[in-house]
């Protein structure tokens, strides 16, 4: 008999303690101050460039007084789910207030990204359905769609003709569901809204787009994906998060009112979780007043993408597809990504190292993402960090 937690000491862990016990591991890193441009790690000053706080607010005294209000009223916490106790006047305004942002007949709010989409799959998707998703979506995507309890298929990363293939051979009496991240969240491209939706409608399927690293980026007013492409009429479901742009803890999925109120009848994930506490909601509030009233933030913001991505590929780094504030420094090779990372660190730069299977095999990289609070002083500290080190590593 096989002892069951005999795989607790071999595969990935067995990797990850090897790294703590040789000082170069680069996870669970514990950060002593709050989510800015620069932290502190064991008292040290690091320039933060592993952030998805693309506006900089998390920071912003007006969206810390409102969780203060909040908690001062409501509390610290609500002591249940949304089903029950848990749902407070101002779940529905922030939900109200979503709804009219994004322009969608209704909003529903769950306590994180990865139950929203979770949630929402496992729901929508029933046994005679087909959910068909981008072969580099999010984690809880796939999670959602092993959960579900119809077929499940997978397309090339962003190929529309693998997705029109993998459609047609799938024939199905029941519903299909098209899912997709807007922005892909390590390489920081951006889907092919325009062909899916042609191959979506083709086939009689209906758009899910993940919004996570999208809502407060992309499109004229923030509003993400659709918004860019102009095809806000042409996508059912949209999922965005609170923990990105809106600098607190949460997500959202928005759609149509019938669709809306069937996941928030039906969906295990928000029925069974306890709801968003108060402050962590009106800090979205307050950062969905201040990314409507200055749209600014979102000009700064790309203007330091375009400075990074600029720079970075005149100094000769291959950042592969980037579109976004994510971009990737690719590598390839797991040991020489780690030993760039641990050096960045030693000099006073924060990133993310990223290996399979966070990414394919023999494509490592280095996830670098930016803020609309960015200094240029800080961004060109950066820069030649990575120029040094990249000529000491033979990558440039």
């Amino acid at each position: 008999m096989v002892d069951l937690f005999s795989k607790c000491s071999s595969g990935v862990s067995a990797r990850a303690k090897q790294a703590i016990d040789e000082g170069w591991y680069p996870y669970f890193k514990a950060i002593e101050s709050g989510a800015d441009t620069t932290v502190y790690i064991d008292g040290k000053e690091m320039i933060m460039i592993g952030s998805n706080n693309y506006l900089g607010l998390t920071q912003d005294k007006r969206v810390k007084e409102a969780m203060i209000d909040a908690i001062d009223k409501f509390g610290s916490s609500c002591t249940g789910s949304r089903f029950l106790n848990g749902t407070l006047s101002l779940h529905e305004e922030l939900e109200d207030r979503l709804a009219d942002f994004m322009q969608m007949e209704a909003v529903l709010i769950f306590s994180t990204g990865f139950q929203t989409n979770q949630g929402t799959i496992s729901t929508i998707v029933g046994r005679k359905d087909l959910v068909v998703g981008d072969a580099e979506n999010h984690a809880s995507i796939v999670d959602g769609t092993r959960l579900a309890f119809g077929k499940a298929f997978k397309y090339r990363h962003n190929d529309m003709e693998d997705l029109d293939k993998v459609l047609e051979l799938n024939k199905n009496e029941g519903g299909i569901l098209v899912v997709s991240d807007g922005v892909f969240s390590m390489g920081g491209d951006i889907v092919n809204l325009p062909d899916l939706v042609k191959i979506a409608e083709k086939h009689g399927a209906r758009v899910m787009i993940d919004d996570a690293h999208s809502v407060g980026v992309l499109g004229a007013h923030g509003r993400g994906t659709a918004e860019h492409f102009g095809l806000e009429d042409k996508v059912d479901l949209v999922m965005g998060t609170f923990s990105k742009s809106f600098a607190s803890l949460g997500g959202f999925i928005a759609g149509s009112k019938e669709v809306i109120h069937h996941i928030k009848h039906n969906s295990r994930a928000l029925i069974f979780s306890a709801s968003p506490p108060p402050s962590a909601v009106a800090a979205v509030i307050t950062t969905l007043d201040i990314l409507v009233k200055e749209p600014e933030r979102r000009e700064k913001l790309w203007a330091n993408y375009r400075k990074m991505k600029e720079g970075f590929t005149q100094l000769g780094f291959n950042t592969g597809l980037s579109e976004t504030p994510i971009i990737p420094i690719i590598i390839g090779d797991d040991d020489k990504t780690f030993s760039f990372w641990r050096l960045l660190f030693e000099n006073g730069i924060f990133c993310n190292p990223v290996v399979s299977p966070g990414v394919p095999p023999g494509s490592a990289l280095l996830r670098t993402s930016y803020m609309a609070t960015h200094t240029d002083e800080e961004l060109d500290k950066v820069l030649d960090m990575f120029a040094r080190l990249g000529k000491k590593f033979g990558i440039i």
